[in-house]
């Protein structure tokens, strides 16, 4: 079980760095530049359900974060399933 306890550990970390790298990138970097273009392939799938229920909120798009909290609540889930 430590290894796919381990896996699953990586898998959540690797997303959530994702996510906040594609959210710093967003207000800095272009969106043809390769690095962003990469993290929205992998993110924005995961983001598009949640603002179309999530309006922005004075401009700022609270999606990523509300997928953050998704991604902890779901990983704690999975987690303790295991132990």
């Amino acid at each position: 079980m430590l290894v796919v306890e381990r896996v699953i550990l990586i898998f959540f970390q690797v997303l959530i760095v994702l996510i906040v790298v594609s959210s710093f990138l967003s207000f800095i970097v272009p969106p043809w530049n390769p690095i962003r273009k990469f993290t929205d392939r992998i993110i924005e799938p995961l983001l598009t359900p949640i603002r179309r229920l999530v309006k922005p909120v004075g401009g700022l798009d609270l999606s990523p974060l509300i997928l953050l909290m998704l991604i902890y609540i779901l990983r704690t889930i999975i987690l303790s399933f295991l132990r």
